[in-house]
């Protein structure tokens, strides 16, 4: 199984959610694009939260130097992202692939982070409560299906907002696979507790 993980925007929780799903699963774990904190990149965080011996952590095609949009940090780097230049790593194991911000974050002049995803990707959206995630979920999710690409599920990040969650799992169809508390601190206990949390619905994509 290949599980892309996006979100609604920056700044959601994917990265959390992305190695919560890595250990459920003991996946394999690839950021194709990495802008900016390369010292302690989303590979990095990933690394330090699993604690399962089988995931192996895939290089990313395009590591930037700039904490900006991909398109803009690798300008600034002076290069061009192409999509053929990111090839996706060859493994035997379930392979989890974390984007980079939205879905239509730029990567180039034509080419956005929707553009990474392939037909055989179970896509995992991760929401996060404020005034306006209502909208910015149903658009991403509208987006990725109008591309006909297969939405999986729905990961609430953050405090729980029943009316919120309600309203886009009736509009949308879509499984819950689970919610992400306001945790004071995540590290391999956490991740392990919201591991064996959301396996059941993360093996049933």
């Amino acid at each position: 199984m290949k599980v892309f993980i996006t979100g609604i925007g920056t700044d959601v929780g994917k990265t959390v959610a992305s190695a919560i799903t890595v250990e459920a699963l003991q996946a394999d774990y690839w950021k194709p694009v990495q802008a900016g904190d390369l010292d302690f990149s989303d590979t990095h965080k990933v690394r330090r939260y699993v604690s399962n011996t089988q995931t192996q952590f895939h290089e990313n095609s395009y590591s930037l130097q700039t904490p900006a949009s991909p398109h803009l940090a690798a300008k600034i780097d002076g290069i061009t992202i192409k999509l053929d230049q990111i090839v996706e790593p060859q493994t035997s194991n379930h392979l989890v692939i974390e984007g980079a911000g939205g879905i239509l974050v730029p990567l180039n002049d034509e080419d956005c982070i929707i553009d990474l995803i392939q037909p055989d990707y179970k896509i995992i959206v991760v929401s996060r409560h404020y005034l306006g995630s209502i909208n910015h979920t149903l658009l991403t999710i509208e987006a990725l299906q109008n591309r006909k690409l297969q939405v999986a599920g729905i990961i609430f990040s953050g405090d729980a907002n029943p009316a919120s969650e309600e309203i886009i799992l009736s509009k949308t169809k879509l499984k819950m696979i689970g919610r992400i508390e306001n945790e004071p601190y995540f590290d391999t206990g956490v991740i392990r507790y919201y591991a064996d949390l959301f396996r059941e619905n993360l093996l049933s994509l």
